[in-house]
């Protein structure tokens, strides 16, 4: 009984730790317990690039796509400030969409897996989740991965980074969120990011009212700061 008692306890500070994570949005900044809990659970896991060599550049990188509507909006607006990003794609969007999946190939930026069906990891088993991630790299062959939601167990998160860098990030636009305004998406960013900062933003419909306000405004910052935008390469 002890002992299931103390398991359940675990799993729920893990999964509350994972939520912050993900609200660290309206520039909430977690406690240094809370990233220190996570790391020791993920230590595979990268958050950001953090090093002299890129103190002056920023990781961007684009969630859930491609889709129809939007990837082509984000692909012109990168070309605009001559930028680079990370389109971590899902393999049923690659499959519909691979017209626009091969234009940001096209267009020199690079893409990563995001699972072929956007799995929330807690509601699976290691074995089902890895399934889905490799019918994903069928597709896009990368080897960088982020989970959606950033909800990834640890035994899946193991069996991930056997193949598989997994990318999280240090700065969240929170563009899909109903809540955010534009000009918070905006300041979610500018206020949070630094040198060797992975930065999220997503390429979706949900998130497209949001994104577009804030990713040429974004970018405006990058420039003016004399920050330059870099893909991902592992």
């Amino acid at each position: 009984m002890y002992k299931d008692n103390k398991n359940f306890l675990f799993k729920k500070y893990y999964y509350l730790c994972v939520e912050f994570l993900n609200k660290r949005t309206m520039n909430i900044h977690p406690p240094k317990f809370v990233k220190r809990f996570i790391k020791h659970l993920y230590p595979t896991m990268i958050w950001s690039f953090n090093s002299e060599a890129n103190s002056k550049k920023v990781f961007l990188t684009f969630d859930d796509g491609p889709t129809e509507e939007i990837t082509y909006w984000i692909l012109d607006t990168l070309d605009k400030y001559n930028a680079k990003a990370t389109f971590f794609c899902l393999g049923k969007n690659v499959e519909q969409y691979n017209v626009q999946y091969n234009e940001i190939i096209r267009r020199g930026h690079v893409v990563a897996n995001h699972t072929y069906s956007h799995l929330k990891g807690w509601g699976f088993d290691a074995g089902s989740y890895m399934q889905d991630v490799d019918m994903a790299n069928d597709l896009i062959g990368s080897n960088i991965f982020r989970p959606p939601y950033a909800r990834i167990t640890v035994a899946q998160a193991r069996r991930v980074s056997e193949r598989y860098n997994i990318i999280m990030w240090d700065t969240l636009s929170a563009d899909y969120s109903n809540v955010v305004t534009p000009r918070q998406c905006v300041k979610n960013v500018v206020d949070n990011y630094k040198g060797g900062s992975i930065v999220v933003f997503h390429d979706s419909i949900k998130a497209s009212r949001n994104m577009k306000y804030a990713l040429p405004r974004v970018l405006e910052d990058f420039k003016k700061k004399g920050y330059s935008c870099e893909s991902i390469i592992l």
